[in-house]
């Protein structure tokens, strides 16, 4: 997620810092190069005049020029005009005073409108809310299928519908009595979608907002299509007047400029963006973060908050413990492996961190999902004995780890070499020796 914008900026910035010196020659230079790089992000045209102009504005001030570190400056120029254009502040979805709350999802087919209803009854659920999801696409049945499929995934109750019950707007209907005589407080609505925009997609959508007065009327955009995405979003303002949209698609889009367009496009905040396939992966947009992770700051407060949600804070204080005792065995080596899967792709995890400083050396760094498989797979084969104790894994039973993990015994060295260097880099971490302790992560990493 805008991996090829945040690398030219951090370019502009790199040559600025070798200039030594801030003169209005190199700072127009330097404007040029950040335009360039905003157009090959896929940003809208206007978008980007309209953040030059507030950049220029103020980078080319005698009171930057003069500055001591004009430079840092000039960065935080950037990420003023950046926050401004996504937004300024997190926008929060709305809910009305008389219960259900409708959301009406919507968006084109292909989106990723029913999954995403899927992952917000899950984050409303999180949330203090009790949502009711119903599909109201009468035209495909798979449609509706899908919904019920992603219900059972997140254990969050569908609305199914009765059997006289037709239409969409009947099938909303029918949610929404079900909702008041259940205590639901949130009803999701996911409406049918096109390839295309039409008349009759239109008159439908404009049909359920009539009809149920939904209090946020959400567009479903799909960040993989850059301004196809935001041209579509536009389209369904003018027609429907859209409440707010969702970025789906967001970890897979190394330019980003859907999510620096669509705001100016439409008129309406971005509220959430899709960052993976799993139901947990939907994140509040706050331009702040995302400001700081275009401009390779990282965003550690939403590590830190989606740490606090996923790990179990009882045995991150047991590990810290015997971090400290340096105790560190293969059994919490195979825990914190299946803590850390739950975190999601690790690639994810890794562009939250700054991109400069002493979290460089991680950039660019893969992990294969498959490898963390396999390794736990070989920890698993080891009896408890030699998970405690892994000097006791001699060569005959490091052949039967290998024929119980179907993997090769030179893997199961590998993996033995690999948690040695993490008990050295564990026990200088106790000690409070930080030297070269990124270098070590990002070639463990590889």
């Amino acid at each position: 997620m805008f991996e090829n914008l945040s690398d030219k900026l951090q370019r502009v910035f790199k040559n600025l810092r070798g200039e030594g010196k801030l003169t209005e020659t190199n700072m127009q230079g330097a404007l040029r190069e950040i335009r360039l790089a905003l157009l090959e992000a896929d940003v809208h045209f206007q978008v980007v005049r309209q953040l030059l102009e507030g950049i220029k504005e103020k980078a080319l001030g005698q009171q930057v020029l003069a500055a001591f570190s004009p430079t840092e400056q000039v960065v935080q120029i950037v990420r003023d005009e950046l926050i401004r254009v996504l937004g300024s502040h997190e926008a929060r979805l709305r809910f009305s005073k008389d219960l259900p709350s409708i959301l009406l999802i919507t968006g084109l087919q292909g989106s990723g409108k029913t999954t995403t209803t899927g992952k917000l009854a899950l984050w409303l659920s999180r949330n203090g809310h009790r949502p009711l999801m119903v599909s109201v696409d009468v035209y495909r049945p798979a449609a509706r299928r899908q919904l019920k499929v992603i219900a059972d995934s997140v254990q969050l109750p569908v609305y199914d519908g009765a059997a006289e019950e037709k239409t969409p707007l009947e099938l909303a209907a029918g949610a929404r009595r079900e909702a008041l005589q259940t205590g639901r407080d949130v009803v999701l609505v996911d409406t049918a979608g096109r390839l295309h925009i039409d008349d009759a997609l239109m008159e439908e959508l404009a049909g359920l907002r009539s009809a149920l007065s939904p209090v946020e009327i959400l567009y479903i955009a799909d960040a993989m299509t850059g301004q196809d995405a935001v041209r579509s979003a536009g389209e369904f303002h003018k027609r429907l007047g859209i409440t707010g949209s969702i970025l789906t698609k967001m970890d897979g889009d190394a330019r980003g400029g859907a999510a620096l367009s669509i705001r100016h496009v439409t008129g309406q905040p971005l509220k959430f963006i899709g960052i993976g396939e799993k139901f947990d992966a939907l994140e509040s947009f706050r331009p702040d973060r995302v400001a700081g992770r275009i401009l390779g700051m990282g965003d550690m407060l939403s590590l830190i908050e989606k740490v606090e949600q996923n790990i179990d804070q009882k045995k991150a204080l047991e590990l810290q413990e015997k971090i400290l005792d340096n105790e560190f065995t293969l059994e919490d080596f195979r825990d914190q492996l299946r803590q850390l899967r739950k975190l999601g792709p690790i690639e994810s995890l890794l562009s939250m961190l700054p991109q400069v400083g002493p979290f460089k050396a991680l950039k660019g760094a893969e992990v294969d999902p498959g490898e963390l498989a396999r390794v736990e797979a070989i920890i698993s084969s080891m009896t408890y004995r030699e998970r405690l104790n892994h000097q006791i894994i001699n060569g005959s039973r490091r052949r039967r780890i290998a024929r119980g993990s179907g993997t090769t015994v030179q893997e199961v060295n590998q993996l033995l070499k690999q948690y040695g260097q993490v008990r050295k880099m564990m026990k200088s971490l106790s000690g409070g020796s930080m030297k070269g302790l990124q270098q070590k992560l990002a070639a463990l990493m590889r």
